[in-house]
């Protein structure tokens, strides 16, 4: 399987190259193109096979990603593509799974991933009604390639001890990093008065990938500028 990113900047796409018998899944909505000779099955697959069904759906609904999945195949001998867009204007980065750990991806970042890859939720309990961000994380392990879009340009660090990062800035982690919730200042009150709030404080080592903007503080922003409806 062959992916290419399209575009640069804020207005990435991906080009997915598909042999016979190879299988690409991504978040419902995704799609805007693809050869005639691809198939597309739309539903609440899950490439675990402990994890799919309507259960799964609800679980990544949860996760602030689409209830669906959508199924790529070639249905003949030749080989196929399929064209992959994300919702939000943003850079894509394709991450080369190789099985040695796990990945999680906070919500709306997962876009799509190859065979070999479980996709699964892994709820965050209390710390995601704390954070503001979504109640589940989409968890992906075993051997593939994962693509996940971000809101903005997307970093990449490697993180060898500490990092803290505003919540609405994390788009994918690894599963050897620890996280937990902190204030952003020193008090909750100056996190308060500073519009910072929650943070989560990584440790450990492991890679993050994060996004130049925060889509939730976009639109709060945005939603007063906006013309008064009926």
């Amino acid at each position: 399987m062959e992916i290419q990113i399209l575009g640069a900047g804020a207005f990435s796409s991906a080009l997915v190259k598909l042999k016979p018998g190879e299988q690409l899944v991504s978040e419902a909505g995704a799609f805007f193109r693809g050869s005639s000779n691809v198939d597309i099955d739309v539903s609440t697959y899950a490439k675990s096979k402990k994890s799919g069904g309507l259960s799964a759906g609800l679980k990544r609904a949860l996760a602030q990603e689409s209830f669906f999945l959508s199924k790529y195949t070639c249905n003949d001998a030749n080989d196929g593509e399929v064209g992959l867009a994300p919702k939000m204007q943003g850079e894509i980065a394709v991450i080369d799974c190789d099985g040695s750990s796990g990945w999680l991806c906070t919500g709306g970042s997962y876009l799509a991933s190859t065979s070999g890859l479980e996709i699964d939720t892994q709820f965050q309990g209390l710390k995601g009604f704390l954070t503001g961000e979504s109640l589940s994380f989409i968890s992906v392990t075993g051997q593939g390639q994962l693509l996940v879009n971000a809101f903005g340009h997307i970093n990449q660090i490697e993180v060898d001890g500490a990092l803290t990062v505003d919540t609405g800035h994390v788009v994918a982690f690894q599963d050897t990093l620890d996280y937990k919730l902190g204030k952003a200042a020193s008090s909750w009150l100056h996190s308060f008065l500073t519009s910072e709030r929650v943070v989560l404080k990584f440790k450990g080592t492991g890679k993050i990938y994060l996004q130049g903007y925060n889509p939730d503080e976009f639109g709060h922003s945005l939603g007063p500028l906006l013309p008064y409806r009926k």
